[in-house]
């Protein structure tokens, strides 16, 4: 308090010194009179400006003597010259001490004056946080994290509950209490911050409710104490069978310390009334009584109370806050305190302060106390700096005396060092901001000396003060930018707006000659010299904005350049010094810089009447001079600088577009000098605006430099490319997709010189980069304009897997923090398979891309990566697990078949593939020699190899179908006795689905016939041609088509259905000896099945009917029904046969015979009712009397021409039976021969069958009777 009162008298006193000072700068004021001579006022004004401009400059002095002295104590830290801040940098580069620079620079150039501002700041808004959570706390947490004054993690914020002071305690228990996510997180990362280990259950509950209060809502108690019984029994395991114990206990203690302490509660819980309240609590079991009695005791006798309960005063809560912040010492700057008494505490030792100081001032002797600490400083200027102000610009806008200006410009230069050292930003900017406003730079033709002088101050200002002028920079240089400008003009130098046409470098050549230097040649009239020379305000962008009517005048001109003179006596050295001085500031100050800067540049591009590249070439100097900075600082530098290139990347300036992209590649080519560890994403950071602007930009040109750029940077200093590797990759991902040809093409030449040269490069610190790399190759696989560039990357794709197989990336995809397991599972060939989850990301995207091509437009793009893809697989698939087998087939192999081991879910005919019959008879050969390569391991997706497989046999057309024979024929025969009776049996039971469900298909198809008309031509002459017909011709029409696309479909299916006959054919006689009765079952069934349909299908006479007439309006051949019945009931039949004659014993447990004369029966009675000649008692099935027959009709041709078609069917069957053994033919003769009788009075179209029935007859049924064998007919 001592110190308050005194440095406000003290304040007070300079206060009045300093408006006194003012009012003499100033002079009398107007229509006052003086008795003072003008020569006399004006050096009165003089030495008034000179006496403030010593003022100020001994404060200044008198900071940085004390600055130093603070600064060399061994407690502080050693001021750190520039030799050392390179040393730490040095340091900081290798990894040893990254932020040196930053703290050295905080210990040397941190005021204790800004300190306590600082920290003042910090108090002020840390206690506005505990205040507005005291009010509202979830609005306070969110306070307080937003100002950073707390962490934002739940444990950053329970800690401050926890050990904050001057907290609500019962707010702090509302806000553990809420159910919101992070509150709740809170609360639990609060609980857990307790120890509760070794204490007793009373005990530990008061030490955790010592903190805050227990909230008024049930649930939000509950979940507190659920929390900590939770704790609790986490700290002591062996405490109570489970936390529900702790949980109750708690519930009853709180319970119990409300009833014994309340003055409320009249009758007192006892203490069997606690232990009864407890039974049972502990897992069913009770809690030793003495337990229970200890914890009733201690609560009764010493109740659970909060801080905030107890008497503790108020000014030791106070000096916590204090001491929590840091603030004790602060508070002793000037003077140390005998007591620790708090500040407005106690009136009375105030008052008795005051007294004795005005005794003191009575007396004639002096008093001085010295004061050694730079926070007096910040306060003296708070009440100075505003008539300093007005004292040094008033003079300076009235005064052109060489004297009195330069006593105001030395004014401002000591204000602003002042300001800005001690932190005040507002006053620094206003003495910044009125220097460079008295540069005159944006109106030229008005120029002084003292202006010129004013330039040179704020130079002075950037080079002295530059570490702390943060946002000032702004104003230093748009000054510097004009004054450059100016410079050029003067020069002659040709304008910027070169960099702002459209026109040719050919063309600019011819036509661009520069402007005359304006110090020789007088006036010029073009739009950027009138506007320098017509001026505008300082806020302004672009001067002349204010006033750009009419020319220039002669005198204008005159004065302009005689001005203009006067700015030679600055050069260009002086200009470029302080962007060369740049890499003196330190970390906060050039990051300052350098968005000042930016933001400058982006005045002058976008500047409507001159835009200037002039901050734009400085931005690009600043960054080569400050990239030696540690990584810590460099970073912070190129977050600013990377996102300024974007933004003028992005463009509409082409000109400007090119000089960007080419200032960031130079800056990248030594930025790739730099080695950069592993593990680090600072070059991928740093190229970052390359892969933005290429993914963006709407120019072709720019597109194709970037490709150029990066290729140029890769190919150079493809050494030290590490993390960048992504980068390069994603600019060259979207070049492959780009619509400009050459940009494909020039992007492709650079990855494919890559790839073939360069590659160990590629994962040599990142493995990760080795994916980058394949989704690249896999864009441009998909590239439109060249086949070749797709085929050549496809081929890489193959180079990458070998690579990849041989090992290349072994040394760096090992975790760091484990170590890979040694062990691995041996394959059929003896190696190693993989379980490294690294590789499987490798090998995933690899192959999935080259997977996705399968469905590529291009038939040579389909073909070459389906054998590219099973060529890896082929090749390197003996070091897979077994588990990424499975995986690969399920997420890629399989998926590429899709369409065709999923047609029973498609609708017939729905075939959404692409794929020819090259591609899939290509694509189905890779998946057989893979199958049967890795049988071992792929055998368990036997199943659905085989479904895919009859997928390609019940496709349309012939080709699919013969794929699908071929692909089954040749797995069987390979792998032969490889398989099992169980997996035999899958292949039948596959081949049995595809039949089933080709065949339900297809009847649902037929099914929509029922709906047509009986189709009959109509005759299409005029006289029979009516209206009525006329409306139904649309309908006509469509019931064609519909008819027309059964037979189609029709004809499709037979195919299949003999196809797949053709296969169970096939492979029961090329593998007899693997057929078991299951298995043979499985086949009749099939057999059965097909054959079954065919008759149905060639007995629906009222389908035939429409089909035929469909067929004739539409010239289209019929269905092939009889063939196709004639063909299925053939190979059925020679498959009992062969199975009967060959394999005996199999056709006794199966009952083959059985079977067999079925079949014939079935055959005869079809040819039988064909010709007319059954018997109507077998053909008839119901109990009706049958009506007698006295004729017959003869055949008509359609009939006979059927009866032909059947007829080697029908010699065939009766051959057949007459091949059977003597006693199953006496077995079976009774039942087949009426129909042998009703065969022999049929017609025939053919002597073949009379001549198998007579050798029957003759062989075998004439035997039987002569030898009295009598059978009962």
């Amino acid at each position: 308090m001592i110190v308050m009162w005194m440095l406000q008298t003290y304040l007070k006193d300079i206060c009045r010194t300093i408006n006194g000072l003012l009012k003499t700068a100033l002079g009398p004021p107007p229509g006052s009179t003086t008795t003072l001579s003008s020569s006399q006022d004006a050096t009165f004004r003089l030495e008034s400006v000179n006496c403030l401009v010593k003022v100020i400059e001994s404060m200044g002095t008198w900071m940085d003597q004390q600055l130093k002295i603070r600064d060399s104590s061994p407690l502080k830290g050693s001021f750190s010259d520039s030799s050392s801040v390179s040393h730490m940098a040095s340091i900081g580069e290798e990894g040893i001490l990254v932020d040196a620079e930053l703290n050295t620079e905080a210990n040397s150039e941190i005021s204790d004056a800004a300190l306590l501002e600082q920290r003042r700041a910090y108090k002020l808004e840390l206690q506005k946080g505990v205040s507005l959570f005291n009010r509202k706390p979830s609005k306070g947490i969110e306070y307080l994290i937003s100002t950073k004054k707390v962490g934002d993690s739940p444990e950053a914020v329970a800690a401050f509950l926890k050990n904050t002071v001057g907290l609500n305690e019962a707010m702090i228990g509302d806000y553990l209490g809420d159910r919101e996510e992070f509150p709740l997180k809170t609360m639990h990362a609060y609980v857990d911050s307790f120890n509760f280990e070794g204490r007793a259950f009373g005990e530990a509950i008061r030490y955790f409710l010592s903190g805050f209060r227990l909230p008024g809502e049930a649930q939000k108690i509950d979940r507190i104490m659920e929390k900590f019984a939770e704790r609790f029994c986490k700290c002591n395991p062996e405490s109570f069978s489970s936390a529900d114990t702790a949980y109750v206990l708690a519930y009853s203690v709180i319970l119990l310390n409300t009833d014994a302490h309340s003055s409320m509660v009249k009758e007192k819980m006892t203490k069997a009334d606690f232990i009864r309240n407890n039974r049972g609590i502990n897992d069913g079991k009770d809690l030793p009584e003495e337990y229970l009695v200890a914890i009733y005791d201690q609560i009764v006798k010493n109740e659970i109370r909060m801080s905030s309960d107890s008497s503790a005063p108020q000014s030791k809560n106070n000096n916590s806050l204090n001491k929590l912040l840091g603030l004790d010492g602060i508070l002793n700057l000037v003077w140390k305190q005998t007591e620790e008494k708090p500040v407005g505490a106690n009136g009375l030792l105030v008052k008795h302060i005051q007294e004795q100081f005005k005794a003191k001032s009575g007396k004639s002797e002096s008093v001085y106390y010295a004061v050694a600490d730079t926070a007096i400083l910040r306060f003296m200027m708070e009440v100075c700096w505003g008539p300093m102000l007005a004292a040094f610009s008033m003079t300076l806008d009235q005064c052109d005396d060489r004297a009195a200006t330069f006593h105001c410009l030395q004014g401002f230069r000591h204000a602003v060092h002042v300001t800005a050292v001690t932190g005040m930003q507002t006053q620094r900017d206003a003495f910044v901001t009125t220097v460079a406003k008295f540069t005159y730079l944006h109106c030229a033709a008005d120029m002084k000396q003292k202006n010129v002088d004013a330039v040179k101050a704020i130079m002075s200002i950037a080079i002295e003060d530059g570490n702390y002028l943060q946002d000032a920079w702004e104003h230093i240089l748009t000054c510097l930018s004009r004054f450059e400008h100016l410079q050029l003009l003067g020069e002659g130098v040709p304008s910027d707006s070169s960099f702002f046409t459209a026109q040719t470098l050919e063309t600019e050549e011819k036509t661009t000659t520069g402007y005359p230097s304006l110090k020789k040649k007088g006036t010029l009239q073009n739009p950027a010299m009138a506007a320098a020379v017509r001026g505008g305000s300082y806020d302004s962008s672009t001067r002349g904005v204010n006033n750009t009517s009419g020319l220039v005048t002669q005198e204008q001109m005159t004065n302009f350049i005689s001005n203009l003179n006067l700015l030679d006596q600055i050069g260009s050295f002086e200009l470029n010094h302080i962007f060369a001085h740049s890499q003196r500031l330190n970390s906060e100050a050039i990051v300052a810089f350098v968005k000042a800067l930016c933001k400058v540049s982006m005045s002058e591009l976008q500047s409507p009447t001159d835009p200037r590249v002039f901050s734009l070439t400085k931005i690009v100097e600043v960054a080569h001079y400050n990239m030696s900075r540690i990584r810590l600082v460099w970073s912070r530098i190129w977050s600013v600088l990377s996102d300024f290139f974007v933004n003028v990347g992005l463009s509409e300036n082409l000109s400007v577009e090119i000089f960007v992209m080419d200032s960031l590649r130079q800056l990248a080519m030594k930025f790739l000098e730099r080695e950069e560890l592993a593990n680090y994403n600072f070059q991928n950071e740093f190229l970052r605006p390359f892969v933005i602007i290429m993914q963006n930009s709407n120019s072709a040109e720019i597109r194709e430099l970037i490709v150029r750029c990066i290729s140029q940077m890769v190919l150079s200093r493809v050494n030290n490319v590490k993390s960048g590797w992504k980068s390069v990759f994603m600019v060259f991902t979207a070049a492959a997709a780009d619509e400009r040809k050459n940009i494909v093409l020039l992007a492709f030449e650079t990855m494919e010189k890559i790839v073939r040269e360069y590659f160990p490069y590629i994962t040599e610190t990142e493995a990760v980069n080795f994916t980058d790399c394949v989704k690249c190759l896999i864009t441009f696989t998909n590239s439109k304009f060249n086949s070749d560039v797709s085929l050549n990357a496809i081929a890489f794709l193959r180079f990458c897997a070998v690579k990849l197989a041989d090992g290349g990336l072994e040394s760096i995809d090992k975790p760091k923090d484990s170590a890979v397991s040694a062990e691995c599972d041996n394959n059929l060939d003896g190696q190693k398979s993989t379980h490294d989850h690294d590789h499987t990301s490798f090998w995933i995207p690899l192959l999935t891309g080259l997977s996705s091509l399968t469905s590529d437009p291009r038939s040579a793009i389909r073909k070459s990566s389906l054998e590219v893809l099973f060529n890896i697989l082929k090749d390197h698939g003996h070091i897979f697990s077994p588990e990424f087998w499975e995986s690969i087939l399920n997420s890629i192999v399989f998926p590429m078949f899709s369409f065709m081991h999923d047609r029973s879910s498609q609708p017939e005919g729905g075939n959404n593939n692409t794929w020819d019959s090259e591609t899939c008879m290509v694509a189905v050969e890779c998946l057989v020699d893979l199958f049967i390569s890795f049988f071992d391991l792929m055998r368990s997706q036997l199943p659905l190899m085989v479904s895919i497989f009859g997928g390609f046999i019940r496709s349309p057309g012939q080709s699919p179908g013969s794929t699908g024979v071929t692909a089954l024929i040749r797995l069987t025969s390979e792998l032969g006795d490889r398989l099992t009776e169980d997996e035999w049996g899958d292949i039948f039971i596959a081949l049995k689905d595809v039949a089933f469900s080709s065949l339900s298909g297809f009847l649902k198809l037929a099914k929509t016939m029922d709906s047509i008309d009986v189709l009959v031509e109509v005759s299409r002459d005029s006289e029979f041609y009516s209206d009525n017909e006329l409306t139904n011709d649309d309908s006509e029409d469509d019931n064609l088509q519909t008819a027309a696309y059964v037979v189609s479909r029709m004809k499709s299916h037979i195919t299949t259905q003999l196809l797949i006959l053709q296969v169970i054919t096939d492979l029961c006689r090329n593998h007899r000896k693997s057929m078991s009765p299951k298995n043979m079952e499985t086949v009749l069934d099939v057999y059965s099945l097909v054959s079954s349909h065919s008759h149905n299908l060639n007995s629906d006479t009222t389908l035939q009917f429409k089909l035929q007439k469909a067929c004739s309006s539409l010239d289209i051949s019929e269905p092939p029904t009889v063939h196709f019945e004639n063909e299925s009931f053939q190979r059925y039949l020679n498959f009992l046969i062969d199975s009967i004659s060959n394999n005996p014993s199999l056709s006794q447990k199966t009952n083959l015979e059985i079977r067999f004369v079925s079949v014939c029966k079935k055959i005869l009675e079809t040819y039988l009712n064909c010709s007319g000649s059954l018997s109507q008692s077998l053909s008839r099935s119901d109990n009706k009397p049958l009506t007698v027959v006295h004729w017959i009709l003869p055949l008509s041709s359609v009939k006979r021409e059927e009866l032909a078609a059947r007829t080697p069917l029908i010699v065939l069957t009766l051959q057949a039976i007459s091949s059977l053994e003597g006693e199953s033919f006496r077995k079976y003769v009774s039942e087949i021969f009426p129909l042998l009788v009703d065969l022999v009075r049929s017609e025939h179209s053919s002597r073949e069958v009379q001549r198998a029935l007579s050798s029957m007859f003759e062989s075998r049924i004439g035997p039987l009777l002569i030898g009295g064998c009598v059978v009962e007919l």
